[in-house]
């Protein structure tokens, strides 16, 4: 029995290609309480090979957090035998608004001891006395509400390329890191004020939610199957899209466009430019916004240092990255003291 991959990334991208058939990146999660995550983690690898799932999942004591892709043609299947578990019997499978066949080139399934890494002790807290759901008409009228307080619940690298018009967006680099900011911030409004709270799917809204009620807010209320879930109601309802410029996802894609507009800027020159990239040195890969002049100005580097090392043999370039573990700082994108600023004439 296979329990793990036995094709390279790029094997496998060589097969999608071969197989010309449309794939669906979705994503889904189910908070339940789970006792044999390592059987079901094993199970789910066997049963979805069938399905020739592809993607990231994480499983733990308190449910499972998915995002995958999968053949279009496989979809009802797949659906139908993931509702025969009764903890996910009838959840919201959220369809990514841009399909990409190549968003996932692997089926990592993980267990782990949450499925968000949230750093709370859930024990504290009723993690199932959660906010008032949202759909995407009624969120559009509570933001508007001038007694409503709008807050991003996600990190700064992806609120900075979209967001909700008058959103406050923290500047975090980890959901954990914002729960105590915004408490902080908003501790004189718990009374009296909307805290109304969104994020890209709605995973981590469930368990805010639920940590600010326990922490004395009295109204609180996310929007429903987060932004993915949002744009296709306003698209199916003809609704005012509230959503400026792209929802980063954590994929090959890297970010779906919801409107046409441009909210953030190139980390090096400054230009308007909302597309990310990695830092073609594999040994600094870092992540920020890069538009294609400096791209192709710096080689799609971050720096001269990273540039100069891209352009060495690729034995020289093993032997310089040699031990060096990469960090989670390469996540700190336009706030890297590493990036080269290129003025433009």
């Amino acid at each position: 029995m296979q329990l793990y991959n036995t094709l390279s990334a790029e094997e496998r991208k060589n097969l999608i290609k071969k197989a010309g058939e449309d794939r669906l990146t979705l994503s889904f999660y189910q908070y339940a309480h789970l006792s044999n995550t390592q059987e079901l983690r094993d199970e789910l690898f066997v049963k979805w090979e069938k399905f020739e799932v592809l993607g990231r999942t994480y499983i733990a004591t308190e449910g499972i957090n998915a995002q995958i892709s999968l053949p279009a043609k496989k979809f009802e299947a797949f659906r139908k035998d993931l509702y025969s578990y009764s903890f996910m019997n009838g959840i919201r499978l959220n369809v990514a608004v841009e399909q990409n066949s190549y968003s996932f080139l692997k089926n990592k399934i993980k267990v782990r001891d949450k499925i968000v890494a949230d750093g709370l002790n859930d024990e504290s807290f009723d993690v199932t006395n959660k906010g008032i759901h949202l759909k995407a008409k009624e969120f559009n009228e509570i933001i508007e509400d001038p007694n409503t307080v709008l807050v991003d619940m996600r990190n700064h690298y992806e609120s900075e390329i979209g967001h909700f018009k008058g959103a406050i967006t923290p500047d975090v680099d980890t959901f954990r890191d914002s729960l105590d900011i915004i408490e902080n911030d908003l501790k004189e409004n718990k009374d009296d004020k909307n805290l109304v709270m969104y994020c890209t799917g709605g995973i981590r809204c469930e368990k805010a939610s639920a940590y600010y009620k326990h922490k004395g807010f009295k109204n609180v209320y996310q929007l429903e199957g987060g932004i993915i879930e949002y744009t296709r109601q306003i698209k199916e309802e003809g609704l005012d899209n509230k959503f400026l410029g792209k929802n980063f996802v954590f994929d090959e894609r890297r970010a779906e466009r919801i409107s046409d507009d441009v909210v953030s800027k190139c980390h090096q020159c400054g230009v308007p430019c909302d597309t990310h990239v990695n830092c073609k040195n594999k040994g600094c890969h870092l992540l920020f916004i890069q538009c294609e002049s400096c791209q192709k100005e710096m080689l799609t580097t971050c720096s001269d240092e990273c540039k100069e090392i891209v352009q060495l043999p690729e034995e020289e370039q093993k032997k310089i990255r040699s031990g060096k573990a990469l960090s989670n700082k390469i996540f700190r994108k336009g706030r890297s003291q590493n990036i080269k600023k290129i003025t433009k004439r």
